[in-house]
């Protein structure tokens, strides 16, 4: 039987871990249009629109990359998403949320009183 060859897709993984995300449980590669999905057992499932999905993975190299991609999973995308989440903690809150929080400050602190502006002083013309 012939089978899909997934060193190419192990290499990139590996070398260039900004080009793969993780999507409802399923590794992404945009740029190819390539999911992979692992099973139980380290089998992955390859959904291309090209002919690539057509072919199965060897299993032993089907081992590798699911390796590979736990590797990346743990070490490259939880911490990114961690860091993603954290920065939001500290971003500006939302405009409908800052419009809410002016709109009660204004109702609780009440309406600004106005000073009348003193007029400008004229001196006589000679």
């Amino acid at each position: 039987m012939t089978y899909l060859d997934l060193a190419p897709a192990i290499t990139a993984l590996r070398a260039r871990p900004e080009e793969f995300e993780f999507i409802n449980d399923t590794l992404h590669h945009p740029r190819s249009r390539h999911r992979f999905r692992f099973d139980s057992e380290g089998d992955v499932q390859i959904d291309a629109l090209c002919d690539c999905s057509l072919l199965r993975a060897r299993p032993e190299q089907a081992k590798v990359f699911h390796a590979a991609y736990q590797d990346w999973h743990a070490n490259y995308w939880r911490p990114l998403m961690i860091n993603r989440e954290f920065a939001s903690h500290f971003g500006p809150p939302p405009l409908w949320r800052r419009a809410a929080m002016w709109l009660l400050k204004r109702l609780l602190t009440g309406p600004q009183e106005t000073k009348p502006m003193p007029a400008p002083a004229v001196a006589p013309a000679e």
